[in-house]
């Protein structure tokens, strides 16, 4: 058993009532006294009723913040990042709910960040490909994301859309959060290109990226234009200094 009392696992979700169980109780299965905030935008399937039930069992080490509206996966990632930050814990890992990030990883992420990475990304693409069940349009679409935010943005970051990485809270404090406006996946790219221009030192680490097999995946077709946009705006706005 890995004690982690320092480290907190960031999961939104929407509609995933399906996985919340299994993932939470995988994680706390796994390690002891680590933390899991689970950030709920009000999900009519009662996911986050779900979530109070698993808290009877882990209480003081599982938290559930319940939105009014779906506000996006970007708006829930910056409520995270700054209750993270109030509440004082050190090393923060953004995950998704879908199982399709195993936490059995979690360590290959979090060690080097504890060894003076300032974040680190669980890449699908840093030792091959490395997807489980994924059709193969899926895998060109998010390989040409890649390759695209890559010459875009000159991020040398293979991966750069993984929404597996484990942040230093130290360097999300030197970032401005709140002028993060991407809300969908583009968020995972602009949050990465923030640091890189800070010049952060971060490390890319080999994941197995697994498929859901339960419920609905959010990528649509808006998500995917609004990535497309966002990565052109986030360099304009690096370009002109307007960060």
């Amino acid at each position: 058993i890995i004690l982690m009392n320092n480290v907190l696992v960031v999961i939104p979700t929407y509609n995933e009532i399906q996985n919340i169980s299994l993932i939470i109780n995988s994680i706390f299965s796994l390690y002891n006294k680590i933390n899991i905030l689970v950030i709920d935008d009000n999900s009519p399937d009662g996911t986050s009723n779900k979530v109070k039930e698993l808290k009877n069992i882990y209480k003081n080490n599982l938290h559930l913040i319940t939105r009014k509206n779906k506000f996006g996966l970007g708006s829930a990632y910056i409520f995270a990042f700054k209750w993270a930050i109030k509440k004082d814990y050190e090393y923060i890992i953004s995950m998704d709910a879908d199982l399709s990030h195993d936490p059995k990883e979690i360590p290959k992420l979090l060690n080097p960040v504890k060894k003076g990475y300032d974040f680190s990304v669980g890449s699908r693409y840093i030792d091959g490909i490395n997807v489980v069940n994924w059709p193969l349009k899926r895998i060109l679409l998010s390989r040409m994301a890649a390759i695209y935010v890559r010459l875009i943005t000159w991020m040398n970051i293979k991966d750069p859309t993984s929404g597996f990485v484990c942040y230093k809270s130290y360097a999300l404090k030197k970032i401005n959060i709140d002028n993060i406006n991407s809300n969908g996946y583009a968020f995972q790219i602009e949050t990465k290109f923030k640091l890189f221009s800070k010049r952060f030192k971060y490390v890319e680490v080999p994941i197995v990226f697994t498929d859901r097999k339960f419920g609905k995946s959010k990528l649509d077709s808006s998500i995917i234009g609004e990535a497309f946009i966002r990565v052109i705006l986030i360099k304009l706005k690096s370009f002109f200094k307007l960060n």
